[in-house]
Order: structure tokens, then sequence, then C-alpha cells
């Protein structure tokens, strides 16, 4: 039997980046304008960094296959992490979908070619189920493509800062960077976009459930985390900037994405430049996709054979034990999904679909914090590779700030705050469909065998 190949360090790091870094995501939130970088800098301290700190912690302390999950479930029971499992499953196939909507628009872009509704359907259908079939093996098979995926990821990003710099010398800045204009306005606008830039930083769990295909977990994980973080920070900062100064913020929306921006500085929709953009922005969306589900369907099916997720996700293949009922739930839904789409009237269905699923995957990360206090004292005794140095106050404040960023971007997000027709029609949908997937969650939750925490465990020994 061959030895099975595991992730070296460089492995680990270009990992990180491909899952956590969303090269797509900078230019939807270049639309808040100039405040986007007093948002980037006040998220990277007060949400990365804890989340970062705190995730190597749980990560090398439980190291298994289900991730945030298993960890959820060890600090408060089996029916918090039944729902943390299914919230953090359903993102992926939403997800899945809004870019497979993507990928017919970027082939025309590339091509010239008008594509009718019945071959987009079919094109975001196979891309849809290539992703499936590639999560049917082993990570290690697959870190080719992940780490081109994150090289391709950090080549666009700083593409798109060095076009904007040489756009803004050369044609002016297109928005005058002031102390007035960086302060944030706190209106509905430009806080409904933070949940995007919180989206750009999640992800660095999906490392720990990949800790049986690397050569030294303990030291890779926290390392990885840290270093693939400090670069992850500064490309983001790097095109958010070239985008700042180089396209107006009039000309920016949620809907606009890595090649809508280097369209708008280069004033050349067909240039070469931005089709050869548009072919590796396609690659990048195959990099995410198969780096997320390897972690989406491991913790799937690790908390299905634990009673606390529908049976099918607990099927696996025979030959190499993947995780293939989840993947295949995963196609089934992002499937549905993209065919219904054509229906739905008037929407921007990117858009739609993103923030929904971005919705379902905040809600998963909520009880992460407590849960990491929790631990801390049932626990104690377990060995922590790495520990988050500080006092009991200052562990408390680093749990309580992400937390309390992720319910107030959900706010912003998924409550229609004002009830005007545009702010109804677009926020609305989302709110439902969150209701509708928690319903079903709740559901799901209360079928669970009922296993005791962590805590009761150790009362009753």
């Amino acid at each position: 039997m061959s030895k099975k190949k595991k992730f070296r360090m460089i492995d680990a790091i270009l990992l990180v980046i491909c899952v956590v870094f969303v090269a797509e995501a900078a230019a939807p939130v270049a639309a808040i304008g100039n405040s986007q970088y007093f948002w980037w800098i006040l998220l990277m301290l007060i949400f990365l960094l804890p989340y970062g700190l705190i995730s190597s912690e749980l990560g090398t302390t439980y190291d298994g296959e289900g991730g945030l999950y298993d960890w959820v479930r060890k600090a408060f029971g089996s029916r918090m992490g039944s729902r943390a499992s299914w919230y953090y499953w359903i993102n992926f196939p939403l997800w899945m979908a809004s870019l497979a909507v993507v990928f017919p628009d970027m082939i025309t872009l590339i091509t010239g070619a008008e594509i009718g509704t019945i071959p987009a359907l079919l094109i975001e259908l196979a891309f849809i189920w290539i992703i499936v079939f590639i999560s049917f093996y082993p990570v290690s098979d697959s870190v080719w493509i992940l780490n081109g995926a994150a090289v391709i990821k950090v080549f666009l990003a700083l593409l798109l800062g060095g076009l904007g710099i040489y756009v803004a010398l050369t044609q002016g800045v297109a928005n005058e960077i002031t102390v007035s204009s960086i302060l944030p306005s706190f209106d509905l606008d430009s806080l409904s976009y933070v949940s995007v830039i919180l989206f750009n930083m999640l992800g660095f769990e999906v490392i720990c459930t990949l800790s049986g295909d690397m050569e030294n977990p303990s030291k890779q994980i926290p390392k990885a985390i840290i270093i693939g973080g400090l670069v992850i920070a500064g490309i983001y900062m790097f095109s958010a900037f070239g985008i700042g100064v180089a396209i107006p913020t009039a000309d920016i929306s949620t809907s606009s994405g890595l090649v809508d921006a280097i369209i708008l500085m280069t004033n050349e929709p067909t240039g070469l430049l931005v089709k050869v953009s548009a072919v590796l922005f396609l690659l990048t969306l195959f990099g995410n996709m198969i780096s997320w589900s390897l972690g989406v369907n491991s913790v799937a099916s690790y908390a299905a054979k634990n009673g606390d997720m529908p049976k099918v996700f607990k099927h696996e293949s025979k030959k190499n034990q993947m995780p293939t009922g989840a993947a295949l739930m995963n196609g089934i839904v992002a499937s549905v999904v993209v065919l219904i789409a054509p229906i739905i009237p008037n929407q921007d269905l990117f858009w739609s679909f993103f923030a929904l699923n971005l919705v379902m995957f905040l809600l998963s990360y909520i009880p992460i914090f407590p849960a990491f206090l929790k631990l801390r004292k049932i626990d104690p005794d377990t060995p922590r590779p790495f520990k988050v140095k500080g006092s009991d106050l200052f562990l408390k404040i680093l749990a309580l700030c992400p937390m309390v960023v992720i319910i107030v971007s959900l706010i912003f997000t998924a409550v229609p705050l004002s009830f005007d027709s545009a702010t109804l029609e677009a926020t609305l949908p989302i709110t439902i469909g969150a209701v509708i997937f928690i319903i079903i969650g709740e559901f799901i939750c209360r079928q669970n065998k009922g296993e005791v925490t962590m805590e009761e465990q150790n009362e009753n020994t």
C-alpha cells in the first residue's frame, strides 16, 4: 500500500490562503467608499485576530475531522452542535449556486458568444457537479489545484491593486482620501457591507478538519493560520486600496466583482487583460469550492455519525472513506437552486444567493467563541499545543468581540431595517430564506440522540 501524501508547511499556508482569501469579494466591499479602510483595519483587529487565535487553540486541541461542530458539541451538547453543523453545511451549496450563476456571464465575456438560458443552466450544473466529483477524493490528491488557486488569487489581487495605483497616478485619484471620508457614516448601506468583509475573513477552521492530511498538525495549524492570516490581511488592503483610488464609489455595487473592477479601470470590456483575468478568476472559483467542500463535507459527515445530521450525510466511499453522501447533497441542493433561479423575478441572483449563504454561514460561527471559553473551564486538563495567553478578562473580551461583530452584521444583512420598497425587495427574500433554513435546522437538531456535553461526562466520571 502506497504511503498517503501529507501536507507540507507551504501546502498548509497556501491552503489557508485558498480557503480564506476570496479575491472576488474585494470589489463589492469597495462600494462602501473610503470608509472601507476603516472597516478593514477595525475588523482585522477585533475579528480576524481573535478568531485566528481561538481557531488555532481549538483546532490543535481538538484536531478531529469534526471541526467547529466538534468544538460546539463538546461545550454545549448535541443539539447546539447539530445547529452549528447544519448552518455550516447549508451555506456551502448556496454559495456554490451563487458562483455557478456567474459562470455563464464570464464565459460570454471571454468568448463574446451570447449564451441562452438552457446552455447557461447546463454550464452552471457542470460547474457544480465537477466540484462534487473532485470532492470524492482526498484533499492531498487535489493539493496542486488548491496551491494553484492560492497563487492565482494572490496574483489577481496584486494585479488589481497595482493596476488601480497605476490608473490613479496616470488619470487622477477617483475618490479623494480625507480623514472625514475614511471615518464610517454608520448608515444602513455601509453597515450592510460589514458581513461581506467578515466573509472574507472566515475559514481558518477548515484547515483544522484536514489535520489528518498534515505531517505535524499541532505545529502546522497555528503557523499556517498566523502566516496565512498576515499575508491575507496585507493583500486585502492592497487590492482594496487599488480599487478605491481608481474607481468612483458610485460605479461599484454589491454585484461588482474582480473582473468588473478591471473593466472599469481599463475601460476595455473585451481587452486581453480582462479576458485573461476572467479565465484566471474562473479557475479560482474551482479552488474555492474544492477547498471548502472538503472541510464542510467532513463536518457534516462527522455530525451525521454522531446522529446530529441526517443519515445520508454519513455515507462514505468504501475505497477512500471520503464523505460522498455530503458531497452528493451539495450537488443536489445547489442544482435545485440554480434550476429555480430563472423563475425568480427581478433579483440580482448572485447577491441574493450569496447573502443567504452568508447569513447561514455566520450563524454557524456564533457558538464557537463561547465554546472556547467554556472548554477552557470544563476541560482544562486536555493538552493545548497552542494556547492563547492572557487573563480571564482578556479571554472573555477576545471571545466577545468577534461574536458581537457577527450578530450585528447578521442584523444588518438579514433584517429589513427600513420599509421602503427597494429595501424590502432586496432583504425580504434573504430573511424568508434564512427563516426557512433555521426551521429545517431546528427540526433536524431535535431528531438527534441527545448526547451529553463534555461537562456532563466529566460530572458523571
